[in-house]
């Protein structure tokens, strides 16, 4: 007759495996609250100071204006002093009021480099994901994270659009 499989004995590596597992469990939480407080914070108004910076990104002087696009990204770090949003933010883009043939125009964070694209040439780094939403309207300009897109409101208030 087979013995039954519930009183089986642990071995070491076993015992060792459930209490890694248990270890594990208290970090997992930890990095949960610290997301969840990263997205409260990303999920606040918008300031008038931060919003009327980067209003400024449609003036098209900026693009060869090294300091002035130094300034915008101060401005946007000032605005959350207590997040890194180096690999969190990919950029910001917006609907360009320059006319045609330009579309959108972007903020590369990383690079701090503020770009005019055309109609139909294509966003990079991630930043695409962002111009459909710009292009319909409605908000001032458009936040893309690595995990999702925080569209601004004129007034500061932020909508989050997942993916």
């Amino acid at each position: 007759m087979p013995k039954p499989m519930l009183n089986r004995p642990q071995t070491q590596a076993q015992t060792n495996n459930i209490l890694s597992t248990t270890n594990s469990q208290p970090k997992q939480q930890t990095q949960q609250m610290n997301q969840m407080q990263i997205d409260r914070l990303l999920r606040k108004s918008r300031s008038k100071e931060y919003m009327q910076a980067l209003h400024q990104l449609d003036a098209g002087g900026h693009v060869h204006n090294q300091h002035k696009v130094d300034e915008i990204i101060n401005k946007i770090r000032s605005e959350f002093p207590d997040l890194e949003l180096t690999g969190i933010l990919l950029g910001i883009v917006s609907i360009c009021y320059l006319g045609k043939p330009y579309e959108v125009h972007t903020l590369d964070i990383t690079g701090q480099i503020i770009e005019h694209y055309k109609s139909g040439q294509p966003l990079p780094g991630g930043l695409e994901k962002a111009r459909s939403i710009a292009m319909r309207g409605g908000y001032a300009f458009i936040e893309v994270y690595v995990d999702c897109c925080r569209a601004i409101s004129s007034n500061g208030s932020v909508s989050v659009i997942p993916g």
